[in-house]
């Protein structure tokens, strides 16, 4: 990194100074990180690689930022989707369907 054709030696330091010629001396390298991260899980973005690409581990993007992602709360906002006799049952990834009148739930038939 350089400034005026030397190098930078405390990007720290160089980054303050910028934001405060342009006027914005509130702004950090976190702040800027956090509104990336944010922006990411905003655009429905894989939360694996956004978590690479910010340096950061799934668990705390997700804890974190988890609330921004499209998929937050999915489930159960289709919950109230579905019509109020189905809502006890599992949704259909969980169960498979034999036959008419049999649904195999766990291993066991009913």
């Amino acid at each position: 990194m350089e400034w005026n054709e030397k190098p930078v030696r405390d990007v720290d330091k160089a980054f303050r100074n910028v934001a405060r010629a342009a006027g914005l001396s509130h702004i950090s390298p976190h702040v800027l990180r956090h509104t990336a991260a944010t922006w990411l899980m905003q655009s429905g973005a894989d939360k694996w690689e956004a978590a690479g690409y910010l340096g950061m581990t799934l668990e705390t993007l997700e804890r974190v930022y988890g609330h921004h992602h499209p998929d937050y709360l999915k489930s159960a906002v289709n919950a109230f989707d579905c019509a109020p006799q189905d809502r006890h049952r599992k949704p259909a990834t969980e169960r498979e369907q034999t036959s008419l009148n049999v649904t195999k739930i766990a291993g066991f038939s009913i």
